[in-house]
C-alpha cells in the first residue's frame, strides 16, 4: 500500500492542535482499515518558530500517537518556507503527500477523494473551495480580484485554491528543483505539469485560535505571487510612461494654445493636478521596479531558507540528509 504523509505547518496552534491530531489520526485509521493507504502513513507537524506551547504539544503527541512526527525550525520563516521544509523532508519517505493547514478550515475528509484520484493516475490533486461564504466582504472580493489579475498576467493558478493539495512522490522530487527564495508554492505546482484534478469542498470557520494570515500578510503574499511569476507589471509601468508622455504633449499644446489666444495666467488647478499626477506615476514606477530589484538582490545572496533545529523521527531522513536547506 502507498505511504501517505500529511504535512501540517504550525505557528501558534496550541488551541487547535489536539483536535487536529484527533481528526487526522481518525482519518488515517479509517483509510488504513479500508486499504487506501499503508500502515506506515503519518502526520508531520512543522513548528514554524511558534511562541506558545505548540512544540511541547507536538512532542507530547509524538510520544502518545504513533502517527505524529515533528519538525522544529530554528525560527519563524513564514508559512511558505515552513511548508517547503515539510515537503522536502517527506519526499524520500512517502509515495504521496498532502499539505493542509492546522486550523481545520479545510475539509480533511476530502483527503480520501484525493487519494482515490491519485490511485486513478492523477499526480496532483488540488483542494479548492466551493464558496467563500465564511470570508469577509473585503477578503472575498479581494481574492476574486487577485485570481483574475493573476490570470490576466499569464500566471497559471487554480481558482479558490490555497495550499491544500496532494502531490505524488514524482511531483515532490520535481518541486525540489525550484530554488528561488521568493517562494509562492501555489504558483509553482501548476508549472510542474502532469495529470491533475480538482476536488471542491465548503470551507469551514476556523476551529479555534486566530488567523495567521491578516490583511497585511495576504497583501504581501499577493505581491510576492505576482512579481515571482510575471514581468507584466514592468511592462505596465512602461506603457503608463508612454500614456503620461502623450498626456504631457497634449498639455503642452493646450498651454501653447492658451498663450497665443491671450490667456497669460496659468491655471493653479491644472498645475497642481499635473504635479501630483506625474509625481504619483514616478513613485509607482519606482516602487514596481524596486520590488523586482529587491527580488534580484534576495535571490543573488542565496542564503539558507531555514534551519531544522530538531526532528521527532529517527526512521525518516530528509531528502537532502542535512539540516540546512
Amino acid at each position: 500500500m502507498n505511504t501517505l504523509a500529511i504535512v501540517v505547518p504550525c505557528y501558534n496552534e496550541q488551541e487547535v492542535l489536539p483536535e487536529t491530531t484527533k481528526r487526522l489520526s481518525d482519518l488515517l485509521d479509517r483509510m488504513i482499515k479500508a486499504n487506501k493507504v499503508g500502515s506506515d502513513s503519518y502526520i508531520l507537524y512543522i513548528n514554524d518558530g511558534s511562541k506558545d506551547n505548540t512544540w511541547p504539544m507536538i512532542e507530547e503527541l509524538h510520544q502518545s500517537n504513533t502517527y505524529v512526527k515533528g519538525l522544529k525550525l530554528s525560527r519563524n520563516v513564514g508559512h511558505q518556507f515552513a511548508l517547503l521544509a515539510g515537503l522536502k523532508h517527506v519526499t524520500d519517505n512517502c509515495d504521496a503527500a498532502v499539505s493542509i493547514d492546522a486550523d481545520l478550515q479545510d475539509d480533511i475528509e476530502v483527503i480520501q477523494q484525493m487519494v482515490d484520484r491519485y490511485d486513478n493516475g492523477d499526480e496532483i490533486v488540488y483542494g479548492a473551495r466551493s464558496s467563500r461564504d465564511v470570508d469577509t466582504f473585503f477578503t472575498k472580493h479581494a481574492s476574486y480580484g487577485f485570481y483574475n489579475f493573476m490570470r490576466s498576467l499569464g500566471v497559471d493558478s487554480v481558482y479558490n485554491h490555497a495550499d491544500f493539495r496532494l502531490m505524488s512522490n514524482k511531483v515532490l522530487n520535481h518541486f525540489q528543483e525550484y530554488k528561488e527564495s521568493n517562494l509562492y508554492i501555489r504558483g509553482i505546482i501548476p508549472q510542474i505539469g502532469y495529470n491533475s484534478s480538482i476536488v471542491e469542498y465548503p470551507r469551514a470557520e476556523r476551529f479555534a485560535g486566530e488567523s495567521k494570515y491578516p490583511i497585511s500578510k495576504l497583501i504581501s503574499l499577493a505581491i510576492n505571487g505576482i512579481t515571482s511569476f510575471s514581468i507584466k507589471p514592468l511592462r505596465i509601468v512602461f506603457w503608463l510612461g508612454i500614456i503620461t508622455l502623450i498626456l504631457s504633449i497634449l498639455a503642452m499644446f493646450y498651454a501653447l494654445g492658451s498663450y497665443f489666444y491671450g490667456v497669460r495666467v496659468a491655471g493653479w488647478t491644472s498645475v497642481i493636478i499635473s504635479v501630483w499626477f506625474l509625481g504619483s506615476v514616478i513613485l509607482l514606477a519606482l516602487g514596481v521596479i524596486g520590488e523586482y530589484i529587491g527580488k534580484i538582490y534576495t535571490e543573488s545572496k542565496d542564503r539558507p531558507k531555514y534551519f531544522v533545529e530538531k526532528t521527532l523521527f529517527d526512521s525518516l531522513k530528509s531528502s537532502e540528509d542535512k539540516n540546512k536547506q
